[in-house]
């Protein structure tokens, strides 16, 4: 087997385990808060587990995160499945909407911060588990944090895009949740066609790498300052 190949087959590894854990969670948190306030939809569709073959997306868990790590993208991301959730169904459908929103990128929060935690203790691993083990946990801190904060981005339909729909009055609430319709368009533009689009005019037009990769590295370095790693 080649340099090359060795390579890339340990980087995979070390990312495989933090991306499965980060997108499986996320996904099964929503169906969980959904279940506590009153929807049982993602329960009944055998959703609130943690097997990540209930959650796993091929597109969005497998191909998208290694598309953007082989274009050395300045942010990783990938997504799972959806969790059905009836809104309708919960006790107070715009209130509830909001924390059961929320308990996505809340885990993915929790999973980066335990992560951090945990560094502390790779050294005390026996060589080469440690560094395996480093580079999985620092990974997840990475994944977790950019999952985080690219979800609670204020798009439809995304959760940040869910939180806003529940925080704004009803007047304005429904002609911005109409807006999912199109949300998957808007997010492909910015991220992929705004970005080809500067390359070709000889511009940098990925503001949305730029802004997801800023937020993302504040948090991260006051997460490493709280765990004592810094």
């Amino acid at each position: 087997m080649s340099g090359n190949a060795s390579t890339a087959i340990y980087t995979a590894s070390t990312w495989i385990i933090p991306v499965l854990l980060a997108v499986t969670l996320h996904e099964a948190a929503h169906g969980y808060a959904a279940r506590r306030f009153g929807d049982n939809t993602a329960w009944m569709m055998g959703r609130v587990t943690l097997n990540p073959l209930k959650h796993v997306d091929p597109f969005g868990t497998i191909i998208l995160p290694g598309l953007l790590l082989l274009a050395r993208s300045p942010f990783l991301f990938g997504y799972a499945k959806p969790v059905p959730v009836n809104f309708g169904a919960l006790r107070n459908p715009r209130r509830d909407m909001i924390f059961v929103a929320l308990a996505g990128p809340g885990t993915n929060m929790a999973l980066a911060i335990i992560s951090a935690i945990l560094l502390n203790l790779t050294p005390l691993a026996p060589q080469p588990a440690s560094a395996w083990m480093t580079q999985n946990l620092v990974n997840s801190i990475i994944i977790n944090v950019v999952l985080a904060v690219f979800n609670m981005l204020p798009i439809p339909p995304l959760d940040g895009g869910r939180v806003l729909t529940g925080l704004l009055p009803l007047s304005l609430a429904k002609p911005f949740a109409e807006l999912e319709r199109y949300g998957l368009l808007i997010l492909l533009a910015i991220i992929f066609i705004l970005p080809l689009l500067g390359q070709n005019l000889g511009l940098n037009l990925d503001f949305f790498g730029r802004f997801i990769a800023w937020v993302s590295d504040g948090i991260i370095n006051v997460i490493l300052r709280v765990t004592g790693l810094e």
